[in-house]
């Protein structure tokens, strides 16, 4: 297996390419913008977080979904309108319920060998992306809340993660700037933060450095392959393209399981919204009161990051609601409206929204590894842990691919 296509242009599909180049292998990666990183990968929290590894199937969820169905404010929002796709995701969501411990301790694992790969990467290739390596604090406003976290952390820590309980006076002195009450806490002094988007675009640079074919602009109309090759059809909007591949792997994000469908393959990815701010701080003050460490309030569900002196990205929610990409202003307003009250001396005048589409799985867990045809392979379903996640999972992928190649090359020979 020497010429493969990568299907996409964001965390996923850029790490991907970059190992399989590093491999040796000649690589054409396919992205409809015009640029890396401009979807779900453009404006995330910014967290590298193996202490967010907790999978969602569990009856809480279910529960507080139920209970905040109503509210278009909610953490949790579910349009009520049902779908086949939406209804059979729910039902494989709930069939995954007893697999959440395992999971949640596999996806630690899986993001603590992730790090070391993604930070050896910046450093070789000079990127510079924001990196703060601060930890990340998550916080609790009440005893339910921080006796959940307790029992999370003992399948983190079976996962080989460190993370310690912290009195409301340590929270204090690991983020001075935090303002209000809170029961406690718990530290994970090994994660880290940065820009998304500036680390993919920098990853992006490297793979043209390695000679990966680059079509951006290029949306894929078409696919198909059989146990020999891959094909892949595209346009720029003027002109079709089409090329002939040893092999082709799904890197799509949302769009995974259309393209999928088309190779035989049931991938069923549902696309849950999760928004964005970026709080510009441009004043001395505003710089003074925005936290260096990062935070994760599990009662809101959601997270923060520094990055560089005078940005503050703040994250968080899920939605689930088609594939609909519009930025509500009452789905935004509590993202300002947590930054106005855990950090008053912020000015929040200056407040850029965003919306993307995170690629979910009902089981939580990516898929990763060969289809049903030996030419066809798969990296997408991250969820809320793409970045996190991403460059471990790109080193499996080229296992897989590899492994696949040595075994057509056996089967060839015998």
């Amino acid at each position: 297996m020497k010429r493969v296509a990568v299907i996409g242009g964001g965390i996923t599909g850029v790490t991907t390419a970059y190992s399989l180049a590093k491999r040796g292998l000649d690589v054409t990666l396919y992205e409809k913008n015009r640029y890396a990183a401009m979807e779900t990968s453009f404006a995330n929290g910014g967290q590298l977080s193996a202490s967010n590894a907790e999978v969602w199937n569990n009856w809480q969820t279910i529960i507080k979904g139920l209970k905040w169905m109503m509210r278009s404010d909610a953490p949790l929002l579910v349009n009520p309108k049902p779908s086949w796709h939406k209804m059979s995701w729910f039902a494989e969501f709930i069939a995954a319920i007893p697999q959440y411990a395992h999971n949640t301790t596999e996806t630690t694992r899986m993001a603590i060998a992730a790090r070391e790969y993604l930070f050896d990467w910046a450093r070789s290739e000079g990127i510079d992306f924001d990196l703060k390596k601060r930890g990340i604090l998550h916080i609790y406003r009440n005893k339910s809340g921080y006796d959940h976290a307790a029992e999370v952390s003992k399948l983190l820590a079976a996962g080989g993660l460190e993370r310690r309980a912290v009195t409301p006076d340590e929270m204090r002195s690991i983020e001075p700037t935090l303002a209000g009450d809170y029961y406690g806490g718990f530290f994970t002094e090994s994660d880290a933060t940065g820009d998304i988007h500036k680390f993919t675009f920098g990853l992006a640079q490297a793979i043209e450095r390695l000679g990966v074919t680059t079509r951006y602009g290029y949306a894929v109309e078409d696919l198909g392959a059989d146990a020999n090759a891959a094909w892949v059809r595209s346009s720029d909007g003027e002109q079709q393209d089409q090329q002939s591949y040893d092999g082709v792997v799904i890197c799509a994000g949302v769009g995974s399981r259309a393209l999928a469908a088309k190779l035989g393959d049931r991938v069923n990815i549902y696309p849950v919204k999760g928004y964005s701010i970026t709080v510009h701080l441009d004043d001395a003050d505003s710089q003074a009161s925005a936290p260096d460490v990062s935070l994760l309030d599990d009662e809101t569900k959601i997270v923060t990051s520094r990055l560089g002196d005078d940005r503050f990205r703040v994250a968080g929610t899920a939605e689930f609601n088609g594939y609909n990409r519009d930025i509500r202003a009452d789905r935004v307003r509590p993202l300002t409206r947590w930054v106005e009250e855990c950090f008053p001396g912020i000015s929040t005048r200056r407040v850029v929204p965003w919306a993307g589409l995170r690629p979910m799985l009902p089981n939580m867990m990516p898929k990763v590894g060969q289809g049903n045809l030996p030419t066809v392979f798969y990296n997408t379903g991250h969820g809320h842990l793409g970045w996190t996640l991403s460059a471990i999972t790109a080193e499996m992928l080229a296992d897989s691919v590899e492994a696949a190649g040595t075994a057509h090359a056996v089967g060839v020979t015998h």
